[in-house]
């Protein structure tokens, strides 16, 4: 018996339809639950499984701390988290070692002022007013820079793409900086002969670079912020900060960050939408910029003695939240949405909004503290450092 010509189509269609329909609810499950992610990101604690992916294979105590590893120690320590390991400064130079301790590269050098600044992937050390500079990545041997002639360097920043900007004494000018690729090739370089130069720092799409300027007219010193583009020696954009002094600044995925004596400033990525947050009469005792779409301030209520008060601001210059402090508080660091206090006593991690995230009451007479932004909290004294990994 002959079949009708569109008998065999009715199932291959009926089939189509069960894929399609498939593969619309499974497309549906993982947008739902990228979407449950975000929203209940803490009661989820995704952070605390990273940390078992990251640590799984790193004993711990009962209080979650690793077995300590020596340092390279000197005065002035300052370190951070990377990426790929912990990177130390000190006027003994600079020590890169891998999250179980084991030392992966260093630069064993005296510097009379050490400085570290980090992204979460590049770390540099550099000796400011010096002629030393050490970038570190963990992925290879660390780039080493040194300024021609007698020219000091001044500050220097590296960003997530491994970019760098390297600020200091120019010959025959008060001032230049200069920005470099991921492959050290040097991509523009500014000189000043007007002004004094006091930082200078990357967007993190590469794209822009912030300079900071210092002049004098009047007998008054005047500060003025200057975006160029990265294939451009005019900028694009120039704002005044009259007598507002730059102490440091930041560039993230929000805008610039710049504080000053007395109050914090932000801006968009191109120098508009000006906002400020002033923290006068209270003094400035203690800082970070670190934070993800957030800085920190500690502030005392007299120019003497300690801190009072921290205080968590948004980039829109608005007070996230604050919070007494009931004691000195040793070291403040900062990463991702975290904020650890270190004190005499004991080890405080917050959220940005100051919500206690976990607390280490014996820290072993830790001094100094860097954060990873999976809340993890490298401690470390004169001559040893250890994890404490929360629950």
């Amino acid at each position: 018996m002959k079949q009708p010509k569109n008998a065999d189509k009715a199932p291959k269609k009926s089939h189509m339809f069960v894929r399609r329909l498939l593969a619309f609810l499974v497309t549906m499950a993982l947008v739902l639950g990228a979407l449950a992610a975000v929203v209940y990101r803490d009661k989820l604690n995704l952070d605390a499984f990273r940390r078992w992916l990251s640590y799984r294979s790193i004993q711990t105590s009962q209080s979650g701390l690793t077995e300590p590893f020596t340092h390279g120690g000197g005065d002035r320590l300052d370190m951070a988290c990377l990426e790929s390991g912990y990177l130390f400064a000190s006027t003994a130079g600079a020590h890169f070692y891998s999250s179980g301790g084991v030392e992966l590269g260093s630069q064993v050098t005296h510097m009379e002022k050490p400085v570290l600044a980090t992204s979460s992937r590049y770390g540099v050390v550099y000796d400011a007013g010096g002629h030393s500079l050490f970038q570190f990545s963990g992925k290879h041997e660390p780039f080493v820079y040194s300024p021609e002639g007698s020219n000091g360097i001044l500050s220097a920043r590296a960003n997530n793409s491994g970019w760098l900007t390297v600020t200091g004494l120019h010959d025959h000018y008060r001032g230049g900086v200069t920005v470099f690729n991921a492959s050290h090739e040097p991509v523009i370089t500014l000189n000043y002969s007007s002004a004094f130069v006091i930082d200078a720092i990357l967007s993190p799409d590469c794209r822009t670079v912030a300079v900071v300027t210092i002049s004098q007219t009047d007998g008054t010193f005047q500060s003025t912020l200057h975006f160029y583009s990265t294939n451009a020696t005019e900028p694009f954009r120039t704002v005044e900060l009259n007598g507002f002094t730059v102490l440091d600044m930041d560039f993230d995925s929000s805008g610039l960050w710049l504080l000053g004596e007395s109050s914090l400033i932000t801006l968009t990525a191109k120098g508009q939408d000006q906002m400020e947050y002033a923290f006068d009469p209270a003094f400035l005792k203690g800082y970070t910029l670190d934070g993800d779409g957030f800085a920190a301030l500690l502030l005392g209520k007299h120019r003497a003695g300690s801190a009072r008060d921290v205080v968590t601001i948004g980039h829109d210059g608005q007070v996230i939240a604050r919070q007494e402090l009931n004691g000195q508080v040793l070291s403040m660091t900062a990463a991702g949405r975290y904020l650890a206090l270190l004190s005499g006593q004991e080890l405080n991690i917050y959220t940005s909004d100051l919500t206690g995230y976990s607390t280490l009451t014996d820290t072993h007479n830790a001094r100094h503290a860097a954060l990873h932004n999976d809340g993890s909290v490298l401690l470390a004294d004169s001559q040893e450092a250890w994890l404490y990994i929360p629950d």
